[in-house]
């Protein structure tokens, strides 16, 4: 079935990080980018998430982490997304995640890490051109 409209992504704040700021920053910047940006708030479990993009009918979940909880987080939500056959869904994250930490989540099935300093431009780029070829749109 052919993807049409918007590129939909939840953003989502796994664990218990208490900041959200980052994760608001990058939803305005895909929403101006004229996606459809589902955020889904603070403390959400992995389950919680993707239930959201599921029902969501999502493109792409992004994460933002910075409590250090992100390899467990990613693997959980990644698991769940193939338990439930959504591994159409692509998952990118940002956050405060150490750079050895970047190639083992590739190998998850993360799409994309975005560190600190990283552009909300770059992200915008990154979605728009990896998320809608993923969609076969």
């Amino acid at each position: 079935m052919g993807v049409t409209g918007p590129i939909r992504v939840v953003v989502a704040k796994p664990g218990l990080d208490g900041h959200d700021r980052g994760a608001k920053v990058i939803a305005r910047a895909l929403r101006d980018a004229g996606m459809e940006v589902i955020y889904t708030g603070l403390h959400q479990t992995p389950e919680q998430i993707v239930d959201t993009a599921i029902q969501e009918d999502a493109d792409a979940i992004g994460l933002s982490i910075l409590s250090g909880a992100h390899n467990t987080l990613f693997a959980k939500v990644i698991e769940l997304l193939r338990e439930r056959d959504a591994e159409d869904i692509k998952v990118f994250g940002g956050g405060i995640i150490p750079e050895a930490d970047i190639p083992p989540l590739k190998e998850l099935g993360v799409a994309a890490i975005f560190t600190p300093g990283a552009t909300t431009t770059s992200i915008v780029e990154w979605v728009n051109a990896n998320v809608r070829q993923a969609a076969g749109a």
